[in-house]
């Protein structure tokens, strides 16, 4: 492939002979979104890795690119990954790419990114659409530190847990969910957060039926749960951060747990709050994550 003048020069440490891996970021909805790069990228390479050659060909077609495909999805993307690394040793040039945005982030990809890269060939990204990225830039909470936690579990016990660590988190988390899951992961999170937290759910970011709902858990919980629109679609959740802890902490933890051994869970943080001097209603959400250990919660 003759590279136009805007591509990078392999590192120094690799063979020009060799050809390059290029990381594509593609549209999540809006087909403007790709930027004029990925266009220049995707129709000059020689192969494009995909996790859905069908959906990747549609892409392709409405720019003008005809390079040749290849599957690579989390099925088999141990087994393609000696046949590219054979077409990258050969100076063929191949773009990654998954069925909308940035491959990798909850798409496979990083096993082949890792083995090109250990055989000494460059991989190099082309950047531009990510859900999650335009998730945080429209939901109003602090961006500067977040985490990002993929798809939660589909087992119930299982999302559970995991939102009540997302719920202790002092930073945005972003995740996604699957629209028939959405209903439940809101009242979940509404009890495991507490029904003020506050949440954004972007749905259909970029499309024509785009939506972002913006309030407490309770609030939005009852949105989604109303409207059968919003339960359709792709789906990123953003919560805000846990508020920050006090100093004595790990000491409110300590006397949550003494009074848990006896009390019922309200009682338990109400009597916390008075000793430790922390708010009632953070030392409760905390009491429900450790686990009460006394009797009913009346």
């Amino acid at each position: 492939m003759d590279k136009p003048s805007e591509y990078p020069a392999p590192p120094a440490a690799v063979s020009n002979d060799a050809g390059v891996l290029w990381v594509v970021a593609t549209p999540i909805g809006h087909m403007q979104d790709l930027s004029p790069r990925a266009r220049a990228v995707l129709g000059a390479v020689d192969w494009v890795a995909a996790e859905d050659t069908r959906r990747t060909g549609r892409l392709l077609e409405q720019i003008g690119a005809r390079p040749r495909r290849m599957s690579l999805h989390e099925h088999n993307e141990a087994s393609r990954i000696p046949r590219l690394q054979q077409l990258l040793a050969a100076g063929r040039h191949v773009a990654l790419v998954s069925d909308a945005g940035t491959p990798l982030l909850s798409d496979p990809g990083a096993r082949l990114v890792a083995a090109v890269a250990a055989a000494g060939v460059a991989v190099s990204p082309v950047p531009g659409p990510c859900s999650v990225a335009a998730a945080l830039s429209v939901a109003g909470f602090a961006a500067d530190r977040f985490r990002f936690e993929g798809f939660l579990p589909a087992r119930s016990e299982s999302r559970r847990r995991r939102l009540e660590a997302l719920a202790r988190e002092p930073v945005t988390s972003v995740f996604f969910e699957a629209p028939h899951r959405i209903a439940a992961c809101l009242q979940e999170l509404a009890a495991v957060a507490g029904p003020d937290r506050q949440v954004a759910v972007a749905r259909e970011l970029t499309k024509v039926h785009e939506t972002v709902l913006r309030g407490s858990v309770a609030r939005v919980a009852k949105q989604v749960a109303a409207d059968a629109d919003q339960q359709r679609g792709e789906l990123v959740v953003v919560l805000e951060p846990a508020a920050q802890r006090a100093a004595g902490a790990e000491e409110a933890d300590d006397v949550l747990r003494a009074l848990l051994a006896e009390l019922p869970t309200k009682q338990a943080a109400r009597l916390a709050a008075r000793i430790t001097g922390a708010k009632r209603n953070e030392l409760y959400q905390r009491a429900l994550a450790l686990g009460s250990g006394g009797g009913s919660d009346a």
